[in-house]
């Protein structure tokens, strides 16, 4: 299947990476290795993630990724992956 990542997709991840570069510049370079060879990962399996928290579709997938919530479309009579949502778990107190 082929990945289609939307644009604001790639703003998210790459503001994340900014803030935590201005830290540590070589985590935020292999975190953004790892989301994204990730996501290549799922052509191949795009139903081997969880059905989406967000919506009762099963073919919105949720990956993720040390901490990070990937959301992702499956849209099969198109023969593709359409990855739109980023989110940073936060834990609630």
């Amino acid at each position: 299947m082929k990945i289609e990542v939307t644009e604001q997709f790639r703003d998210k991840v790459k503001r994340q990476m900014q803030y935590i570069a201005l830290e540590k510049p070589l985590a935020a370079k292999k975190l953004n290795q790892l989301i994204f060879r990730k996501i290549k990962d799922i052509s191949n399996y795009p139903k081997i993630n969880r059905k989406s928290i967000f919506c009762e579709d099963d073919n919105i997938r949720d990956l993720i990724v040390k901490g990070y919530l990937i959301v992702y479309e499956i849209l099969s009579d198109e023969d593709k992956i359409v990855v739109f949502g980023f989110y940073k778990w936060k834990e609630k107190l």
